[in-house]
């Protein structure tokens, strides 16, 4: 499917914030998605990831998610001083402001002339695997997709030591697919035990995949970087946001 894409900037708490839109060019109606970056923003690999996710027919729109930080149009280099820059800015964050900038793009995309009424969803890498899990605790938040959150079992994120988020897994009214990599030194095994587990007392509507993969495996720059496993990752995802959405 061909696709459009744009820079907007939306009114947020702090500071303007920046996202990268992208929606398919047929008209129509479509399902709208709030995708999150890792912790480098909008690079190369995000923004490839942004246009192929709405060439399946979603418009997807990725936040800056340090714009109180950075300056706009800030994409944080893939090297040791890029993810402490990355680390830091996370840092300097807090778990409010990251929820608020969640509510600020969840309401752009609810009014997006191309979105269909009701069609929400969140996904997001690392870091934003948790702040996708965070936007599953909206009601409007029908399907979310966490890959390799960090920080969801043991509620690190960002200036929060303690974020909460999986004792409010209760709170999840829509669907959740959690992609991990068995390889991932942030997320062990005992972290997915206890993720499964809070998920599964909540009764939450869970699916959760384990490749052999290491962390940032769908990051398709640098030695991490799975083909196969991505692939595959991918065609469970668009499976299941079109069967959810």
């Amino acid at each position: 499917m061909l696709i459009k894409t744009e820079y907007v900037d939306i009114p947020a708490e702090g500071a303007p914030m920046r996202m990268l839109v992208a929606a398919p060019q047929a008209k129509g109606k479509y399902p709208g998605i709030l995708l999150y970056s890792d912790i480098f923003q909008l690079t190369g690999p995000m923004v490839r990831s942004t246009a192929r996710l709405a060439g399946y027919g979603f418009v997807v729109a990725a936040p800056e998610i340090y714009h109180r930080i950075e300056p706009p149009g800030a994409a944080i280099p893939f090297d040791d001083e890029g993810r402490t820059r990355g680390l830091n800015d996370a840092a300097k964050t807090s778990v409010a402001d990251f929820d608020a900038d969640c509510q600020s793009a969840l309401e752009y995309l609810s009014r997006h002339p191309l979105v269909e009424q009701s069609k929400l969803g969140a996904a997001g890498f690392c870091i934003g695997g948790h702040l996708a899990f965070r936007a599953a605790l909206h009601p409007d938040v029908k399907a979310t997709v966490c890959f390799y959150g960090t920080g969801i079992h043991n509620g690190k994120l960002g200036k929060d030591e303690d974020a909460g988020s999986l004792g409010r897994a209760s709170e999840i009214n829509g669907d959740l697919l959690m992609i991990f990599g068995a390889a991932d030194p942030h997320i062990p095994e005992a972290g997915r035990e206890k993720i499964a587990t809070a998920l599964a007392t909540a009764r939450t509507k869970l699916s959760i995949t384990l490749y052999e993969a290491e962390h940032a495996f769908m990051r398709d720059e640098g030695a991490r970087y799975d083909p196969e496993a991505t692939d595959q990752a991918w065609a469970e995802m668009i499976k299941f946001l079109r069967r959810v959405l």
